[in-house]
């Protein structure tokens, strides 16, 4: 697997965040956004990538400003909302040639500057995927709502209980990626469930996963956009496919043959995206 620590430049860095009606948002994220780029300018060349996943109100005017200053920058709009998972495919597959590929929540749930640490694990040799881990015995929750804290927990626990991957936290999109794991990426699911596949794929292919323990904020402005009993169907439906699928605890689609199903799927983001503005 590539190590950065001897690249002859500067990793480049791509920070991935997937949007959604996030007008009221934004404000905090461009802040937070900023705090993140100050921690990492010294050290990485970065770009910002913003998928915008079928906004209907005024997300996509207001990102260009989003991005913090002098930084370079592309938003790329779905024409209507596919899911956060179509999201990270399109966002992966624009940022394949990066060494290091972030994905954060606009929701600004956890501190974005958090992900410096995350960036160093990777470039340092000491992990290939690097997840924020509210649920790991030093981590934390602070004010999170009773439905998004439970079905995350519990979820982490079964996913913990059955699978060959043993992690504290499964569902958090927080995470730095090493950019060779992101150009073999496969996974299946357009919803919030792709968060959990993506680490399974990971250690399916022998990828190293490090967890860090961090605190998970609220959200302070705008409102969830999880389907709730879609994503509890979803999450059931691959649980099941780990306990039945015999493939030693993976689901079926990190198998060899699924790989034609992700070809397929990567083709199709040139045809569901569109670059609406850059720097």
């Amino acid at each position: 697997m590539h190590d950065t620590r001897h690249s002859p430049s500067r990793p480049r860095v791509a920070v991935v965040i997937p949007v959604c009606n996030e007008q009221e948002s934004l404000q905090v994220l461009r802040i937070r956004l900023a705090e993140l780029q100050r921690s990492l300018q010294d050290r990485y060349i970065t770009f910002y990538l913003f998928i915008d996943d079928g906004s209907t109100d005024r997300t996509v005017a207001l990102l260009p400003r989003t991005a913090p200053y002098g930084t370079s920058y592309k938003v790329v709009s779905h024409p209507n909302n596919l899911g956060v998972g179509a999201a990270f495919r399109t966002g992966f597959e624009i940022a394949a040639s990066a060494d290091i590929i972030c994905t954060l929540d606009a929701d600004c749930s956890y501190r974005a500057d958090h992900l410096a640490q995350m960036v160093h694990l990777i470039v340092e040799g000491k992990a290939d995927v690097v997840v924020a881990s509210p649920y790991h015995p030093q981590g934390s929750v602070e004010g999170v709502s009773p439905w998004r804290y439970a079905l995350s927990r519990y979820c982490s626990r079964l996913y913990r209980s059955i699978s060959p991957v043993k992690l504290y936290t499964y569902t958090s999109m927080f995470r730095a990626y090493r950019g060779s794991f992101i150009r073999r990426a496969h996974f299946r699911s357009n919803g919030f469930v792709s968060t959990v596949e993506i680490l399974m794929n990971a250690s399916y292919l022998g990828y190293r996963i490090h967890e860090v323990p961090m605190a998970l904020h609220r959200r302070t402005t705008g409102c969830s956009k999880m389907r709730i009993l879609r994503t509890v169907k979803d999450h059931l439906k691959l649980a099941l496919d780990c306990i039945f699928a015999g493939n030693n605890g993976y689901p079926s689609f990190c198998t060899p043959e699924a790989k034609q199903d992700g070809q397929e799927k990567r083709e199709d983001v040139g045809r569901v995206m569109k670059i609406v503005g850059s720097r």
